[in-house]
C-alpha cells in the first residue's frame, strides 16, 4: 500500500533551479544493482551529506525543472529507497515526473516554493489539497491538488502495484 498523502511532515532540503537526474545520482552509479548501495551516492556532488542525515518522510523543495536530463527512473527510485516523503518543486521534467509516480514517490508543484521554504524548516505536505505547511510561521503554499489519477498511483505503491490491483 501507498504512503499516506495528506500529512507528509519532515525536514526540507532546498535545492535550486535546474536539478537534472545526474546531480540526484550521477550515471557511474547506475551499475551497481542493489538500491540500498547506489542510494548512498544521491544527490553526491551537489548536498555531499544528504545521503547519510536525511531521514525518513524529509521533504526535498526545488525551484524550477527538477528531474531534467536522462529518462533514468533511477533517479526517483534511490529518493524513495533514502526515505524521502516527497518532492515539491516549482515545475518538473516530464519524464520525471511521470517516472516517480510510477515508482509511488509524490510529487507536488507549487509557485516560488524554492525562494519560500528555507534549508531544515519543518515542513508538512497535503497532497490532497496541494499545499506546503511551514511550522515555523504558520506560511501555507498553494499548488494545485493532485488529479485522481494521480492520487490512485501514490494510494496503491506506483503503476505496477495499482495494475495488480486492478487487472481483470
Amino acid at each position: 500500500m501507498g504512503k499516506s498523502l495528506s500529512d507528509i511532515t519532515g525536514r526540507a532540503w532546498v535545492f535550486g533551479n535546474n536539478i537534472d537526474t545526474d546531480q540526484i545520482i550521477q550515471g557511474q552509479y547506475l551499475t551497481i544493482l542493489e538500491y540500498p548501495v547506489m542510494a548512498k551516492h544521491t544527490f553526491e556532488i551537489p548536498r555531499p551529506l544528504f545521503a547519510s542525515k536525511v531521514k525518513r518522510n524529509d521533504v526535498v523543495v526545488a525551484g524550477r525543472n527538477f528531474g531534467g536530463g536522462s529518462s533514468r527512473e533511477e533517479a526517483p527510485r534511490v529518493l524513495l529507497e533514502l526515505g524521502v516523503g516527497g518532492v515539491v518543486a516549482e515545475s518538473f521534467a516530464r519524464i520525471f515526473y511521470r517516472n516517480s509516480f510510477n515508482l509511488g514517490l509524490p510529487l507536488l508543484i507549487i509557485p516560488n516554493v524554492g525562494k519560500l521554504v528555507q534549508d531544515g524548516d519543518s515542513v508538512t505536505v497535503n497532497l490532497l489539497e496541494g499545499t506546503l505547511t511551514v511550522k515555523k510561521n504558520g506560511d501555507v503554499l498553494h499548488g494545485k491538488p493532485l488529479s485522481e489519477r494521480m492520487v490512485n498511483l501514490l494510494r496503491a505503491g506506483g503503476a505496477v502495484e495499482w495494475f495488480k490491483q486492478h487487472r481483470a
